[in-house]
């Protein structure tokens, strides 16, 4: 990630992601199951061809312009081709298959790596090229990640593959606004990572993979339960809380730059992912578990030891615009 993040130079760039993919397969298959290893063949299949893709551009570009510089992809069918190519390695739709299989087939840690630090480097060399890009082709693939994200996520039943759906949407988000204000990309891409990570501590620590286990969170840690509802409410984009300051700038810039159909598609699309997050929330914090044990409030006795990384991740994530 280092290496394509300071590279002024396409082989070098491209060289980095190919490091990056093959450096997290050992990770995806830590504990050693069929499961692991096909999300990771999946995972490996998908990045192998858009990096070929990528090379593809790369040599096409300069044998069109005569240059390897990051910052000139001056040509149209280069700059398409790469397009695409970043959109199959961020999970973009139409190409964005992958990222609820593979998320849902490894294990918590490895999904947290998937769905945040990677996402850095082919997000790096999107904001790069991004004053060459073609501004139809990304309202398209950001409109159909978006609402393909929202729908996707309706009818999940397991976390992953919800978190997985909403980094669809995001990097929806995230794609529409690279060419009219690329800051505000970076802006939605640290947000996204700090809230989505703060989720992934919270279900790592509980051991939840499923909707339906959140019911008896309330039981394991009450505090654990504050904190996950703070988050979701965040991560949906609901003021006053961290996550609506990236959608409400995004929407602004797109509604002065006149893309007024562009930023009501984005605006219902948010309300799908705020439907499935009030799901989680109305599960994890509203609902009792059907049993009559008498071996209630554990956390009140022994609560698990919180990561140090919780706290912090929950202030940056939910209580950083107020």
């Amino acid at each position: 990630t280092s290496l394509t993040l300071v590279s002024n130079h396409w082989l070098m760039a491209w060289m980095g992601l190919e490091i990056n993919t093959l450096a997290i397969i050992p990770m995806m298959t830590y504990p050693n199951n069929m499961r692991n290893t096909e999300s990771a063949i999946k995972y490996f299949l998908m990045q192998a061809t858009a990096s070929m893709i990528i090379m593809f551009a790369i040599i096409y570009n300069a044998w069109m312009t005569n240059q390897w510089t990051l910052f000139q992809v001056s040509n149209e069918w280069a700059t398409m081709f790469m397009t695409l190519a970043l959109a199959m390695k961020l999970g973009l739709a139409p190409f964005h298959f992958w990222v609820p299989e593979v998320t849902q087939g490894i294990p918590l840690t490895s999904g947290m790596i998937l769905l945040t630090w990677q996402k850095i480097a082919p997000t790096s060399i999107l904001y790069q090229i991004s004053p060459s890009l073609n501004m139809n082709l990304l309202i398209l693939l950001a409109v159909s990640s978006t609402l393909l994200g929202g729908w996707g996520g309706l009818n999940q039943t397991h976390l992953r593959k919800i978190l997985a759906y909403s980094s669809i949407t995001h990097m929806g988000w995230m794609t529409v606004i690279v060419l009219i204000n690329p800051s505000l990309t970076i802006l939605n891409l640290l947000i996204y990572i700090a809230a989505t990570m703060a989720i992934f501590l919270c279900l790592n620590l509980t051991s939840t993979t499923k909707i339906n286990a959140l019911s008896n969170l309330w039981n394991k840690s009450a505090p654990m339960t504050i904190t996950l509802m703070i988050i979701l409410l965040s991560l949906g984009g609901l003021p006053p809380l961290t996550g609506f300051m990236p959608k409400w700038l995004i929407l602004q810039e797109l509604i002065i730059y006149n893309n007024i159909t562009t930023a009501m598609l984005l605006a219902f699309s948010a309300l799908l992912n705020l439907f499935f997050y009030m799901r989680i929330i109305y599960t994890s914090t509203l609902t009792m578990f059907p049993s009559n044990n008498s071996s209630k409030f554990q956390w009140f006795h022994s609560s698990p030891k919180p990561t140090s990384l919780i706290p912090s991740m929950t202030i940056i994530s939910a209580m950083l615009l107020p």
